[in-house]
């Protein structure tokens, strides 16, 4: 089934490292990435932190350890500088190739779900309409022109696994969508920043501020100013 619609309105990505700027840096050279050999590695040669460790370590990073989800997908390894909240405690992360491809995976608290893109509003503001709506197994693919993506629903969370069109096709995205599930306890310690080191979630004490007020500039001028 077809649908001139778009995938639901994201809430904004809330993380010292937004989202949408990670994608470049995960790209770019001096990217951390969790290899698989490392992770098999870690998960077998000790035992996974204390779970209330994994929890606080989640907390710190905004979310709860319930809403870290992780994916595989061959050539693709997780950039952990991605890692970050969506919304309100929300995951999100991006999966990347040694030749700059992105797969983003995306977990996200609805009230309602909505992971069926037959019910999404016009598209508006601009962005791209969808060309493809339809029902495959348990998810929903969606894509347009330059993008393409598979959502599930998971009680009253959608996950998203998505990419460009250009960068990965259909058959690799969909295997990564059916591979995308709640993190165990070995892969939440691989996943989620170290005890504080929450991104550099803490403000940033600025050295260019007055001691008093809130900073604003000075608006005392005359009515004609």
């Amino acid at each position: 089934m077809t649908s001139p619609t778009r995938p639901p309105r994201l809430r904004p990505v809330r993380t010292a490292l937004a989202l949408t700027l990670t994608l470049a840096a995960a790209a770019g050279c001096g990217t951390e990435v969790a290899s698989d050999a490392e992770a098999a590695r870690s998960a077998s040669a000790a035992p996974a932190p204390d779970r209330a460790e994994l929890e606080a370590r989640a907390r710190a990073a905004q979310t709860v350890a319930e809403h870290v989800w992780v994916t595989e997908a061959p050539g693709y390894t997780l950039a952990r500088q991605s890692v970050g909240v969506i919304g309100d405690d929300g995951f999100g992360s991006v999966y990347i190739t040694a030749e700059g491809g992105q797969i983003q995976l995306r977990v996200e608290r609805r009230a309602h779900a909505g992971a069926d893109c037959t019910k999404d509003p016009a598209p508006a503001g601009g962005q791209e309409p969808l060309v493809t709506c339809e029902r495959d197994g348990e998810q929903w693919y969606r894509a347009t022109e330059s993008g393409h993506a598979y959502a599930q629903e998971q009680g009253d969370l959608v996950v998203t696994v998505s990419g460009a069109r250009e960068e990965v096709d259909r058959a690799a995205l969909r295997g990564a969508a059916l591979a995308a599930h709640r993190a165990d306890d070995h892969e939440l310690d691989q996943v989620l920043p170290p005890t504080g080191e929450a991104s550099g979630r803490q403000p940033v004490e600025r050295g260019d501020l007055p001691p008093v007020g809130d900073g604003a500039p000075n608006n005392d001028v005359g009515a004609s100013g």
